[in-house]
């Protein structure tokens, strides 16, 4: 075992880094599929320090996670948080949700966790430019609270007009190195 390839908790027990995602997304234009895409995301230091403070100390579950949309040209950083996502990346809230859809989980199998079963959708009521997708523990549009696990910029931007369905799925891996 090469430590390098491992992270030592405050236990001093050391576990895989490997910790990852991918969006997959697809684009609806009046009924129709438009587009498709998988983009990998990074699992933020706020993201990882709560999967382990979970796993290996005494820190609180967080039981539902909701997916959010940005529209900032903005490359997503390992320091990014909850409280400052919705204007690092300027949140996108013309949708017609009340709140960030949602990720509604499956069980875990084979090292993986998703929502594909239960996609989170964002209908838009505005002509915007979307940049990317993050996950949150904070239900609130363009909210400052919770924790921030995951965020990505699509390979492309996407434009979206008034009654575009975005479909999201998001899935977690992980593996020991």
């Amino acid at each position: 075992m090469q430590t390098n390839d491992y992270e030592k908790n405050a236990a001093g027990v050391y576990v895989p880094t490997r910790v990852g995602g991918v969006f997959h997304a697809q684009h609806f234009r009046k009924g129709r599929l438009i587009d498709e895409w998988d983009d990998k995301n990074l699992v933020v230091n706020q993201g990882l320090n709560k999967l382990l403070g979970v796993m290996f100390n005494a820190d609180t579950q967080i039981g539902t996670w909701y997916l959010g949309v940005f529209e900032g040209n903005y490359t997503p950083v390992s320091t990014l948080t909850a409280a400052n996502v919705a204007s690092a990346a300027t949140e996108c809230t013309a949708y017609d949700n009340a709140t960030r859809p949602e990720w509604t989980e499956a069980t875990p199998a084979s090292q993986s966790i998703t929502n594909a079963a239960s996609r989170a959708s964002f209908v838009f009521n505005a002509t915007k430019t979307i940049y990317g997708a993050f996950m949150i523990s904070d239900a609130t549009k363009a909210g400052t609270a919770g924790t921030l696990f995951a965020a990505a910029r699509f390979g492309s931007a996407k434009n979206v007009v008034d009654d575009d369905e975005l479909l999201l799925t998001y899935q977690i891996n992980a593996s020991s190195l």
